[in-house]
């Protein structure tokens, strides 16, 4: 890639990135304790060690010094509700009630433009706070949400992907669309938003509970007519849910394989929870390489139940991490790996920091079919990035202080870290965000 030295950018810090899947590669990152991250035209160039690659650059240029902090790829959140922003940590017994009580009544309000642009804008902010630099994002049912959603991350430069809900059955009047209605809206969101910028678009069934049979085959049928858009629903999530969907399928093998009669398994399918799965459904996952959104904040809080890493591992399946905001109780992804962890622990395995670092960065992107878009720092990726500082808190601070490996210095930032930990986010090469000081 030609460098253009008007637009050259070179970042000193120490650099994190990988290139394969811990779980199963050794050596699968790249760790560099003086790095050189160099992007020009809002990619990446080249990233490195300093001493070697210091002397690439044109002479004069400028060097951002982030020494003492660590640049990683943004992260990236596979699955949240930008409508639920306003009802978060909101108390209900379990998923169904806390739908009818909170979620439903919430989204309402998404029929005004000027709400959903507002919460849009506010919702942008805590990710960026938060260093996540690209999304999968559920709007309301009213296709204005997404266009709030859009115009907002467009006028940021942001990488995101998002859908408007279709839901037919079995939630209010006030929030129902119908099957054609459901169907048209989204292709127009489609020919309007998707591949437009850095905007990419999900065809958004809710769930199988509020989507009638009709509505499904639809729902299929605008994936197959679209297919390198995305398509994203939630499945087994918790036991009175896929108890619900036998009672509506009970011709169906499972609650995934509802949305396989359907041909709603493909490539850039991403099914938020994936908990009450059997082996044969891992498996059918896997060969379809649709991808598992792993929701731990989500799952505890509503006491849905926990992932369990090893048999998805067995399969093969294609996995990532998401907030679930507002069923998730935090938008950071460093509070998501925190959790994460401790449902590994209580499944009887154990998710190294090197791991979950890779399923918010790269195994993310490698789940939406992004790799060689996102990610890492490969040459010609976005160059998305965030700048971590061990130094954000007084605890972070001392914990790291002592630390003795990588592995340390990463599991400290995903069991103490926060917003606080991120010092700084640029998407497409420029800054987004930069944290408050003081």
């Amino acid at each position: 890639m030609p460098i253009v030295p008007a637009t050259l950018q070179a970042y000193r810090a120490s650099l994190l990135h990988f290139h394969a899947d811990p779980a199963f590669t050794e050596e699968a990152h790249a760790w560099h304790a003086d790095g050189l991250l160099i992007v020009a035209d809002g990619k990446v160039v080249a990233a490195g060690d300093y001493a070697q690659l210091q002397a690439t650059l044109p002479p004069g240029t400028h060097i951002v010094d982030y020494r003492g902090k660590l640049i990683v790829p943004g992260f990236i959140d596979t699955h949240l509700h930008f409508p639920q922003t306003e009802m978060i940590a909101s108390p209900a017994p379990g998923l169904l009630p806390w739908l009818e009580t909170y979620t439903f009544p919430t989204e309402r309000a998404f029929e005004d433009p000027v709400h959903a642009r507002d919460v849009a804008e506010f919702f942008l902010d805590e990710l960026l706070r938060c260093g996540t630099t690209t999304a999968m994002v559920y709007g309301s049912v009213h296709p204005q949400s997404v266009d709030a959603f859009f115009g907002a991350s467009e006028a940021r430069g942001l990488r995101m992907v998002a859908g408007k809900v279709m839901m037919d059955r079995n939630c209010p009047e006030f929030l129902r669309d119908t099957a054609e209605s459901g169907a048209r809206e989204s292709e127009e969101l489609i020919q309007r938003w998707h591949k437009r910028g850095r905007s990419l678009y999900a065809i958004t069934p809710r769930f199988v509970p509020t989507s009638t049979n009709e509505q499904m085959h639809l729902a299929g049928e605008l994936a197959r007519a679209y297919p390198d858009t995305y398509l994203q629903t939630h499945v087994s999530e918790n036991e009175d849910e896929c108890r619900w969907v036998r009672e509506l399928h009970p011709q169906a093998r499972s609650y995934l394989d509802v949305y396989d009669q359907y041909g709603m398994l493909r490539p850039r399918a991403m099914f938020g929870h994936c908990i009450w799965l059997d082996e044969r459904d891992r498996a059918r996952m896997a060969e379809t390489s649709s991808a598992a959104a792993i929701c731990p904040t989500s799952n505890l809080f509503l006491g849905s139940g926990l992932f369990d890493f090893e048999r998805a591992d067995a399969a093969r399946v294609l996995l990532s991490l998401a907030t679930d905001v507002g069923g998730g109780t935090s938008f950071s992804m460093l509070q998501t790996m925190n959790e994460a962890y401790k449902v590994a622990r209580l499944k009887g395995s154990y998710l190294p920091a090197l791991r979950m670092f890779y399923l918010a960065t790269l195994g993310a992107a490698r789940a939406m079919q992004l790799e060689g878009t996102l990610g890492n720092f490969t040459a010609g990726t976005e160059a998305d990035f965030i700048v971590l500082d061990k130094q954000s808190t007084p605890l972070l601070a001392r914990r790291t202080a002592g630390c003795q490996s990588l592995e340390e210095l990463l599991f400290a930032f995903a069991l103490l870290g926060d917003d606080r930990a991120v010092a700084a986010t640029y998407s497409g090469g420029q800054c987004v965000h930069v944290r408050a000081q003081g």
